[in-house]
């Protein structure tokens, strides 16, 4: 479980996040909504230790974050797997060679043979088999995504987070990519948290959606909850996102 308590975070006279309070329960689909800068990837930092708070303070598994030495900070990030929005990939390295580079950088030594299994079995699990040895640019959007989330896999993380996962995709990839997530939450029984703006994907994939407004938490529920509100924030947000 990861608890959120009165996070606040400045910088300078910027006031980003004024009081955040969530938690995120083991094995559901947390969706975070929210305009630009309203301070999504600022909160997600926190979690993984990349940012400390001004006050407030994240836990993850009952351990208080910003008290985490190195070490202990290393090993909260392994729990972690990130799809980035524009995937990340390295043009220079192959689809294996993308892949493979959390193993390579891991304090754990694999042999070649294992990493290729493990390659092999995450591209598999996306659904992305035999690309191992192409070049990013030889990928469309959607197959980077892919290729990008068996990266993200490959660790065999307990929490994944998914940044703006169908951003520049069409419609009928972008419900591919969310009929994925919710296969891989099912399967692997991890945590997911979707940082997104598509209105689909939270209508998709969300247990629960978690909407940020001027610093805060300012709506949790269901998206049912979420789409039936009167809120005109709520409202506003809904109908300049659709």
């Amino acid at each position: 479980m990861i608890e959120i308590k009165n996070l606040h975070k400045s910088f300078g006279s910027n006031k980003v996040l004024q009081g955040v309070n969530l938690d995120i329960d083991t094995g559901e689909t947390l969706v975070i909504i929210g305009r630009s800068g309203c301070g999504k990837s600022v909160l997600i930092k926190h979690i993984v230790g990349l940012l400390y708070p001004d006050e407030g303070h994240v836990k993850v598994e009952g351990k208080t974050v910003d008290e985490m030495n190195m070490k202990e900070l290393y090993e909260l990030r392994t729990k972690f797997g990130f799809l980035f929005q524009g995937s990340a990939l390295f043009d220079s390295m192959t689809v294996e060679e993308n892949i493979s580079l959390p193993l390579e950088e891991s304090k754990k030594k694999f042999s070649n043979s294992e990493i290729e299994k493990k390659v092999a079995e995450k591209l598999e699990m996306v659904g992305m088999s035999g690309v191992q040895k192409l070049k990013p640019a030889e990928l469309s959007g959607g197959m980077r995504k892919r290729v990008g989330l068996a990266r993200a896999l490959i660790t065999e993380p307990d929490y994944i987070f998914y940044d703006e996962p169908t951003t520049g995709l069409d419609p009928i990839m972008s419900d591919s990519i969310d009929e994925l997530i919710k296969e891989l939450t099912d399967k692997l029984n991890s945590t997911s948290i979707v940082v997104t703006h598509d209105m689909y994907s939270v209508k998709n994939v969300a247990d629960r959606v978690a909407m940020m407004h001027e610093g805060k938490i300012h709506f949790s529920g269901t998206p049912t909850e979420l789409l039936s509100s009167i809120d005109p924030i709520i409202k506003e947000f809904i109908q300049r996102t659709e």
